[in-house]
């Protein structure tokens, strides 16, 4: 699952949410102990959306992070883009319609992003970054459409940091994980999935040297909950 690459990766992935679509939000809140609605509002607060600015949730799957974009910025305009559709409709279920008509949903690949250069004040995303199958493009259409001094920010999972509670990290992630995925959303295999690709991703220091290999600037990251996650920081250059 974790070693697979290009096109046969993007499709498992896209196969994998689309099972998922019903529970996804149940199980993250589960999984964090609901620590992940707090950490999407530090996404969102350090996007820094100017009023009436643009931002996209990129890989937004039920629209989380695009939802809370709009309660913060109501005169913003808010884009969830996802190339799994089933996730972005049950997104759409959930949002109430004052929300609704201020937040547009699109299908669309992270690597090849169907936006004007230099459109977005701001691109975010939660748990994206370690599922796409070209992060290096994926970074570089970010960083494309965004406008010259726009924020990236970045949700991810990393690999457990090797401390005392190592152990217990990957006892959570190999065992508590998969049987709350069996047992709630029916899907032991995508809650594999997600420890092998967390254990597989890069730690934040070498993501956010990518970010400046890509051409970011002010690059930073915040760990959370044991370093098991991490929020990256960035700017596209004024010039």
């Amino acid at each position: 699952m974790a070693n697979l690459t290009g096109q046969e990766r993007a499709r498992y992935v896209q196969d994998m949410f689309e099972r998922l679509a019903a529970r996804y939000d149940l199980m993250n809140r589960i999984m964090t102990l609901g620590q992940d609605a707090r950490w999407r509002r530090t996404v969102i607060r350090l996007a820094d959306l100017p009023p009436g600015g643009r931002l996209l949730d990129l890989g937004a799957g039920t629209g989380d992070l695009a939802r809370l974009a709009v309660q913060n910025n109501p005169v913003s305009q808010v884009v969830a883009a996802d190339f799994t559709l089933e996730m972005m409709r049950v997104g759409r279920r959930h949002t109430p319609d004052p929300l609704s008509e201020r937040l547009a949903w699109v299908g669309a690949d992270a690597s090849r992003l169907p936006f004007p250069t230099g459109y977005f004040n701001a691109v975010v995303s939660g748990f994206l970054l370690r599922n796409v199958a070209d992060l290096d493009m994926c970074l570089a259409e970010q960083r494309r459409v965004l406008k010259p001094g726009g924020r990236f920010v970045a949700l991810d999972t990393t690999p457990p940091p090797a401390t005392p509670l190592l152990p217990f990290l990957r006892f959570h992630l190999h065992t508590v994980i998969p049987t709350l995925g069996a047992l709630i959303a029916g899907q032991a295999e995508a809650y594999h999935y997600l420890p092998d690709t967390t254990e597989g991703f890069l730690a934040p220091e070498e993501l956010a040297d990518r970010l400046a290999a890509s051409g970011f600037v002010q690059v930073r990251f915040e760990r959370r909950m044991f370093g098991t996650i991490a929020i990256h920081s960035a700017r596209k250059p004024e010039r």
